[in-house]
This record gives C-alpha cells, structure tokens and sequence, in this order.
C-alpha cells in the first residue's frame, strides 16, 4: 500500500468565467507546489469547491492534476455526493484514472444513523484497490463519523488513514489511541499542524498549504524530527494563515492568496462570493510576514 505522509495541499479548482477548467493554471500550481516539496496533492477537497462543481468540471480537475503529478508524488482524489452509488462511480472513475488515493467525503441531506455512515465508506473502500483517507468536519456534514464508526473501518483493509477537520485535537488522540497503527492522523487547518505531529499525527491535508507551501514542509520536517521547540516558533508565525481560513470562506481565501502570487485561479464558483479588497489587504498582510 502507498504510504500517505507529510504535506497534502488541498488544490483550488482554477475556473474561467465560462465555467471551463484553467488546466494550464491548475498544471502550473502542481509543478510549482511539488517543487517547493510537497508529499502529495489532494485535487477536490474542500478548497477544491467539490461542492459547486459537476461532474465533467471534477473530472478534469483530477484528471489534470494526475497529468502534473507525472507519479512524482501520490494524487488523492476527493470523492464526495449524497448517493453511496455515486460516490462507488466517482472512486472507480478515478482510479481507472491513476490516482494513488481517495479522499472519502460524505454529504448528506438528510441525517443518517451510524450504520448509514459506515456503510457509505465502506462501500468506497469496496470499490477501489487503492488507499482510502475517511474524511471527517462536523462544520459543515449532516452526519459525522463516531469514534465507534472511525474503529470498526480502521479494520478495513484499505482504510488506513483518516484527516479530521473538527477542531478537536482531544479526538485526534482519542482516535490514536483507539485504533493505533491501523489508521494514520492528518490534520487539517482547523488543527495545530504541530501540535497533531506531537500526538502522533502523520501531516497535513489542508488548503494553506496551497499558498504557504515551503513554509509547511519547513513545519512537517521539523516535527519529524523531533525539534518542538523550533516548530513552535515556526508554527506560531504561520497560525495566522490558519486563522484566516477560518474567518474567510476556504477557496475565496487560498483563491485570492495564489492570485497575490500570481496565479490566475479565478473567482470562486458562485454563489460564493470572493474576497473584498479589504479582505485581500488582510491575506497579502499574512503572505508578506508567513515570508
């Protein structure tokens, strides 16, 4: 099984105006990113805006980024809908594809009880012969993933790897210690990077990786090797992106950082809305001091 560690950014979905994927903008990040040293890239997260998108825009957005990858460093694919034969279709699609890895979403409408959540993992994790990272944020899903739904699929033998988006790092631990080495903890930007790297988390898989990417490598290396005090001082200067991503809608945030840096990424997908001038000052204000 591929090992997943370390630095996964959450790519944007560069798109025009008429709704067409920016493949050249999109190739360009991926190249840009992997030379910074980047672990892996995760097309369609949340930053990814897998919600507004349909399904030829997704498809070329993994499909791209595959491409780009040119197997230097493993793609996850998010997969997400409302409809476990769905979801079943997006995972086998793009593992015929060549992704490395599927990151499982699960939207839901209406709620769902425990069963109904682990049976729609599952039947992911049935469908493919490749890696499954569950995906868990109670911020924005319906229906999350229990502690006793999170145990009983670390035992599936392609679900090795889970990244929370909680804001709990007390479940993060919990979790390692309920499932130990059967499945590996990624944070997110809702988490301290570092601090998931001191419990026994394995790195990353958020959107400020996107537009700090040298700076989280720098971050992930240090906690690799056991230099706590120097990855507080880093992770302390590099907070302030995180809090940013909190405050302001996840793709207008990393959409209006890579534009400051000169990728031309596009707006997020209506209705969303993206940033206000006032709003940019704050993101190019964190970009020059995360320098």
């Amino acid at each position: 099984m591929t090992d997943f560690h370390g630095v996964f950014p959450y790519l944007v979905s560069p798109i025009d105006p008429t709704g067409q994927i920016r493949t050249n903008v999109l190739e360009k990040l991926c190249d840009d990113l992997i030379a910074s040293g980047v672990h892996g890239l995760t097309p369609l997260g949340s930053t990814g805006e897998f919600a507004y998108l349909n399904a030829a825009q997704r498809t070329a957005v993994v499909e791209t980024t595959i491409a780009a990858a040119r197997r230097r460093v493993p793609v996850v694919a998010g997969v997400a809908s409302t409809s476990t034969a769905d979801a079943v279709a997006q995972a086998r699609a793009y593992q015929k594809l060549g992704a490395d890895g599927i990151l499982a979403i699960l939207e839901a409408y209406f709620p769902l009880p425990d069963g109904g959540v682990e049976a729609y993992f599952r039947a992911i994790a049935d469908a493919v012969d490749i890696p499954v990272v569950i995906y868990t944020n109670p911020q924005f899903q319906r229906s999350d993933l229990t502690l006793d739904v999170i145990e009983r699929l670390a035992a599936h033998p392609r679900i090795g790897y889970i990244k929370d988006a909680s804001t709990n790092t007390g479940r993060l631990l919990s979790i390692i210690n309920r499932c130990g080495d059967r499945i590996k903890v990624f944070s997110a930007s809702a988490h301290i990077p570092a601090a998931v790297m001191l419990i026994g988390g394995y790195g990353w898989m958020a959107g400020p990786a996107c537009i700090i990417p040298r700076q989280s490598v720098a971050l992930y290396q240090l906690g690799r090797a056991k230099r706590w005090d120097e990855a507080m001082v880093l992770q302390r200067k590099l907070w302030r992106v995180n809090e940013a991503f909190a405050r302001f809608n996840l793709a207008a945030c990393i959409k209006a950082g890579l534009a400051i840096q000169g990728y031309d990424v596009g707006d997020p997908v209506p209705p969303q809305a993206a940033l206000t001038a006032e709003q940019r000052k704050v993101v190019e204000g964190i970009l020059r001091d995360a320098e």
